[in-house]
């Protein structure tokens, strides 16, 4: 089993990714779910989402501790919070954020993860050029695909559309796509139109 835990503030779609994720999952036939942290809700106020992934049913229904990737939608909360409690030694770091690590003072954490595991991309600027709101979700999970591969970036976009029908859905199929690539150039990897051919 594979689990993810998503950090973000009220109004950047935390929950919405985690679900979008468990979706497309589902389209690769395997097991998931995603739920959200209850606490407050309000805008810009912290917010954490879980999502598991698994080629077996899953009976485990509490809270994610010991995550095998972390997603942090804003990078602001390694200030007010321990967001890397329980990060598996082997896990996958993704931060919103067109800083380096050590620009939010984070490169301790970056250096003793495996080579590629953890990774930045400016997913709100993204989200700003493509879509026209500040909802990094869609980009971070495009940038997720080619991180972790955990699952395919065709299965993400897939899980967009089913979110965000019509134009909406398509802008954000173009950040996700975009944010892939960023990550895939940095890691040496194939950019999204060989990813989706592959599984197209």
């Amino acid at each position: 089993m594979f689990q993810v835990r998503i950090h973000g503030r009220g109004g950047q779609g935390v929950v919405t990714a985690a679900e979008m994720l468990s979706v497309a999952a589902f389209i690769e036939g395997k097991h998931a779910q995603a739920f959200p942290s209850f606490g407050s809700e309000r805008m810009g106020a912290p917010v954490v989402a879980f999502c598991r992934i698994s080629d077996r049913e899953i009976r485990l229904r509490e809270p994610i501790q010991a995550p095998d990737a972390l997603i942090v939608q804003d990078a602001t909360l390694f200030r007010a919070m321990d967001v890397l409690e329980g990060l598996s030694p082997s896990g996958y770091l993704l931060v919103n954020t067109g800083k380096s690590f050590a620009d939010i003072h984070q490169d301790g954490i970056a250096a003793r993860l495996p080579q590629g595991h953890a990774q930045t991309v400016a997913a709100t600027e993204l989200a700003l050029t493509h879509v026209g709101r500040p909802a990094p979700n869609t980009s971070l999970l495009g940038a997720f695909t080619a991180m972790s591969g955990l699952v395919s970036l065709a299965s993400v976009v897939e899980a967009i559309r089913r979110t965000f029908p019509g134009k909406v859905g398509e802008a954000n199929v173009i950040a996700a796509r975009a944010a892939h690539d960023i990550v895939a150039a940095a890691l040496g990897r194939p950019a999204a139109a060989a990813q989706e051919a592959l599984h197209a």
